[in-house]
């Protein structure tokens, strides 16, 4: 069991919040004057940044440095500046930066805080829908205030499954999941932000999401959300360089998690 301090908690989770929706109004603007971007690419030409992306994060730590000085930083853009208080916040400023640059509403500001491993805080900010998905150790899920309850009668073959690969994953098995996937009854859909796909697991809007690779600022918000929403997710190993690197993730809803733990290999 995490031993985490809960005022120490809930002052980290009122902080998630208000930089989230902050970072999430800044890219907002950004959004609508996007043609004025100037777009880079990162890893491949469908890995995609904007000054927007840095701004926002760059926003995002400032605050955060403000009030916990002594908390660890991980972000997309700037990487780690490790904080010696035991809190580490994970951001990605704009998950989902293809969509955003591309006039899509399905993007989102995600925020985590880890401690000993494990998020204890999870807040996605999802700025063209106003929706924001917010989370903390035994807490609780909420959305815009309202309570979040995995439904356990959902299953892969009810209900869809969140999907989502990059070029660090072959297309040979981007096409074996999706064929394994189908085998067992179920569909997919595919929004191009994985934590934004992770805050609908604890919405019940897709049954479980699945990506083979996936860094820890996509996933660790979405994972404390649907943990606190009564789902399983594969923990993602913090541990000195694995942070930095990429894995596999899953969160599921439990009427669909033997399948997709057994699609996934896991």
């Amino acid at each position: 069991m995490n031993d985490v301090d809960q005022h120490h908690l809930r002052a980290r989770l009122s902080l998630a919040e208000a930089v989230a929706r902050t970072g999430g109004e800044v890219a907002l603007n950004w959004f609508h004057q996007r043609e004025t971007l100037v777009v880079e690419t990162k890893h491949d030409l469908q890995d995609v940044v904007s000054r927007a992306d840095r701004e926002v994060e760059q926003l995002i730590a400032a605050r955060i440095r403000e009030q916990f000085p002594q908390d660890g930083f991980l972000g997309e853009e700037y990487g780690l500046q490790p904080g010696t208080s035991g809190y580490t916040w994970v951001v990605d400023p704009i998950d989902g930066t293809s969509p955003f640059l591309n006039g899509m509403p399905n993007w989102c500001v995600s925020v985590a805080v880890v401690h000993d491993g494990v998020p204890v805080v999870g807040v996605i900010f999802a700025p063209c829908f106003q929706e924001c998905y917010v989370a903390a150790l035994g807490e609780g899920a909420t959305l815009n205030g309202r309570r979040l309850q995995v439904d356990p009668t959902r299953t892969l073959q009810n209900h869809v499954t969140g999907f989502g690969a990059n070029s660090h994953v072959s297309p040979e098995k981007v096409g074996e999941i999706i064929a394994s996937l189908l085998a067992a009854g179920g569909n997919f859909v595919r929004l191009g932000s994985g934590a934004l796909m992770l805050a609908w697991v604890a919405a019940g809007r897709v049954v479980g999401y699945y990506e083979p690779y996936m860094h820890a600022w996509d996933c660790l918000a979405g994972y404390c959300l649907v943990k606190e929403a009564g789902g399983w997710y594969h923990p993602f190993n913090t541990e000195g360089e694995r942070f930095l690197k990429g894995a596999q993730v899953l969160a599921v809803a439990p009427g669909a998690e033997a399948d997709l733990r057994r699609i996934a290999g896991l």
